[in-house]
C-alpha cells in the first residue's frame, strides 16, 4: 500500500475510533519498511487532532474521545517495539508523569489525559490514583521528564497539588519541571495562586497546554 493511501486510511481509524483498524495500518506500515515516526507524524497524529477539533467544535464526546485514544494507543502498541528494536525515540514530545494526588481515588479524567498526551506523542508515566507526593517527584527524577501532572476532584485533596510545588521548592527542583494541574476543583485562577506552570480544563486542552509548554505547539 502507497503512503498517499496509507496516512489517510490512518487519519480515519483514529478518528472513528476503531481500533482493529489503526493495529492493522501500523502492522502493514511495519512490513512496508516504511519511516515509522513519518507514520506517526502522518497517519496517525493528524487523526487524533481532528478528533482534538471535532470535540472543542461540540461534535464529540467523551465516548468519542476516548474510542479515538485508544485506537492511537492500538497503533502505538505495533509501532513502539519496533521503533525501540531500531532504537528510534519514538515519542517527539518528552516525558510526562502523571497521577490523582494523595487521597483521592478519581482517575478517569486522568486516564483519559494520559491516553491523549500519549496520543500526542509523549511518552506517559501513569502513576494511577491516591499517590503520595514524593512519588511523584522521584519517579520524574528516575525517568528524566520534564513535565509532572497533577489531578485532583476533591477540594479537600487539591491541597496536595500546592504541597507538591512545595517538595519541589524544597528540594531545589522547582525549575526542572513544568506542573499542570487539573480536576473538578481547580482553576486557572488556583494554578496562578500556586505557582503552576498551567491548567487544563479537559484532555484536549491538557495535550494542547502540554504541547506549547513543551515547545511543540
Amino acid at each position: 500500500m502507497i503512503k498517499n493511501e496509507l496516512w489517510p486510511k490512518m487519519n480515519e481509524a483514529i478518528v472513528a475510533g476503531d481500533r482493529a483498524a489503526a493495529a492493522a495500518l501500523a502492522g502493514d506500515a511495519v512490513r512496508s519498511g516504511l519511516d515509522l515516526l513519518e507514520v506517526i507524524e502522518r497517519g496517525y497524529v493528524p487523526g487524533i487532532e481532528k478528533v482534538g477539533e471535532l470535540w472543542e467544535q461540540g461534535e464529540y464526546f467523551l465516548p468519542e474521545l476516548i474510542s479515538s485514544a485508544e485506537a492511537m494507543k492500538a497503533a502505538m502498541a505495533v509501532l513502539e517495539p519496533e521503533l525501540n528494536r531500531k532504537n528510534i525515540g519514538a515519542r517527539m514530545g518528552g516525558k510526562v508523569v502523571i497521577g490523582t494526588v494523595e487521597g483521592d481515588i478519581h482517575d478517569i479524567g486522568k486516564n483519559l489525559v494520559a491516553s491523549m498526551l500519549q496520543a500526542g506523542g509523549f511518552e506517559v508515566f501513569d502513576l494511577g490514583a491516591d499517590v503520595k507526593l514524593e512519588r511523584f517527584i522521584e519517579k520524574a527524577e528516575a525517568v528524566g521528564a520534564g513535565m509532572i501532572c497533577l489531578s485532583a476532584l476533591l477540594t479537600t485533596t487539591m491541597t496536595n497539588q500546592r504541597r507538591l510545588i512545595g517538595l519541589l521548592r524544597d528540594k531545589g527542583l522547582r525549575d526542572k519541571y513544568k506542573v499542570l494541574v487539573g480536576g473538578a476543583p481547580a482553576s486557572r485562577k488556583w494554578a496562578e495562586e500556586i505557582g503552576a506552570d498551567g491548567y487544563a480544563e479537559n484532555a484536549v486542552a491538557a495535550v494542547k497546554l502540554a504541547k506549547s509548554l513543551a515547545g511543540r505547539a
